[in-house]
């Protein structure tokens, strides 16, 4: 038994240093005129490879629980962003380009993926402070705001999204909070583990690779 807790430990040691080094190539691809598209072109696959790789360590993937607030996270936070951006009058007015990849209704298929993702590995980084669940959903709901000031910035430069006249409106982030708060108290009201070393690697490893294109940037 304890040789198979080492083993797991390296594994996860690996697989941690593994997306160190594969967000930092991306932040370097980007950072090179040379391959600066190609490397823009990659992101929705490599947002989709850390969905991917997380749900491998999570520990009960295969309960109904955890299924069904997946599947609700992503379909609701999907349609949320259909009418979001065909009416501009959930977030503001934006439009998406072509760095999140195939757009159905005008919006990325990798949108609803990518808040579950957020909201998961944020939820995974509060939980290792064992606050109460109140403080954890709203802790938890303001950092993905924090993650999502960062991104913000850098979103129009990848050709994620464009706002109307290059302005990130308050409304924008006050519904990122209240759509976290909701998506996170589902997440405890279901009773989701999220233990889960990597979500909270890869969570920092994003807003980190964001941070450091802002840097380039600017």
């Amino acid at each position: 038994m304890e040789i198979m807790s080492k083993y797991l430990l390296r594994q996860k040691l690996k697989t941690i240093i593994l997306f160190v080094v594969f967000y930092t190539v991306g932040v370097a691809g980007i950072g090179i005129p040379l391959t600066q598209r190609l490397f823009i072109i990659l992101i929705p696959f490599a947002l989709l490879l850390s969905f991917v790789a997380i749900l491998l360590f999570h520990k009960s993937l295969h309960s109904g629980n955890t299924r069904f607030v997946f599947f609700t996270i992503i379909l609701v936070s999907y349609i949320i962003e259909v009418i979001g951006v065909n009416t501009q009058i959930v977030f503001g007015k934006y439009i998406y380009g072509s760095g999140l990849g195939l757009k159905v209704f005008g919006t990325p298929l990798m949108i609803g993926i990518n808040w579950a993702m957020l909201v998961y590995c944020s939820a995974s980084i509060m939980e290792r402070f064992k606050l109460p669940v109140v403080l954890q959903v709203i802790l938890a709901s303001a950092l993905m705001v924090v993650y999502d000031i960062v991104l913000e910035q850098v979103a129009p430069f990848l050709d994620m999204w464009y706002w109307n006249g290059n302005s990130v409106p308050l409304q924008n982030y006050v519904v990122w909070f209240v759509l976290a708060l909701i998506f996170h108290g589902l997440v405890k009201w279901k009773k989701v583990r999220t233990e889960n070393p990597l979500a909270s690697a890869i969570f920092v490893c994003q807003f980190l690779f964001f941070a450091a294109i802002l840097i380039f940037i600017k």
